[in-house]
């Protein structure tokens, strides 16, 4: 099941490149400038980060990492009709990098479909079950983070996609935003119609079904031997030692 993988293997990994899917859909939300519902539970995001992956090597081991980067210096607030810069943004004290449940994993596996980020959830506090908190009225960039493992970590890619760019929200403030999310989220009807109360897609999930680890700014990434990372049962990964991360850049 994983030739469709290595036939787009490269073990060089030379050929490597990252291709957003679903990037017109991501488009036109940008266009009207994206918002994304951040609660303490935590909500999935639409539209859903996908990626296609070729050009790893297909027998080698990897972890898929994402995280969310600030993408300017100042909150937002929406007036008369539009997002206008309103002060200073909110301390970036805590985030998180949310590890792909797939991972680690071969370059095959990647490889052989689309590397879906659905299960992402946004919260807005600390304490919340979601997984990746994020300051309401924010604006954010998702980053797509490629790591070797299996021997010396390694930073393969880092990537982003300024289509994927959102303001995070506890509601929503343009109407236009709700009328997108409906007409093209299957899941946004049932929410519309529940009221979005007590709708079994509004209960929280059990954070394992995701990975996640807690990172200081200030500390920067902290990664190491992936054979020492946790504790049997625990999906909350403790890192130790550096790898720093370039700049991302857009594919």
């Amino acid at each position: 099941e994983l030739q469709a993988g290595r036939d787009k293997g490269d073990p060089t990994e030379k050929q490597l490149q990252v291709v957003l899917e679903e990037a017109a859909l991501w488009q036109r939300f940008r266009e009207v400038t994206n918002e994304m519902i951040v609660t303490k539970n935590g909500r999935r995001m639409f539209p859903v980060l996908k990626i296609s992956v070729s050009g790893l090597d297909p027998n080698a081991m990897y972890s898929f990492l994402l995280d969310f980067a600030p993408t300017d210096g100042h909150r937002w607030k929406y007036v008369n009709g539009e997002w206008v810069p309103a002060g200073k943004p909110e301390p970036p004290s805590h985030s998180c990098v949310y590890i792909h449940p797939d991972s680690p994993n071969f370059g095959a596996h990647w490889m052989k479909a689309s590397v879906s980020f659905s299960k992402v959830k946004l919260t807005n506090k600390l304490n919340g079950s979601g997984q990746i908190m994020l300051n309401s009225l924010h604006k954010y960039e998702p980053q797509v983070h490629i790591v070797r493992v299996g021997g010396p970590h390694r930073m393969v890619m880092n990537c982003s996609f300024p289509e994927t760019q959102f303001i995070a929200v506890t509601a929503y403030q343009n109407e236009e935003i709700t009328a997108l999310k409906i007409k093209y989220n299957p899941f946004a009807k049932a929410f519309l119609d529940a009221k979005e109360r007590n709708h079994p897609k509004n209960t929280p999930e059990n954070v394992s079904e995701g990975q996640h680890m807690t990172y200081s700014h200030l500390g920067g990434w902290l990664i190491s031997n992936p054979d020492a990372v946790c504790a049997a049962g625990s999906s909350n990964y403790q890192y130790g030692g550096a790898l720093s991360l370039p700049a991302p850049h857009s594919h």
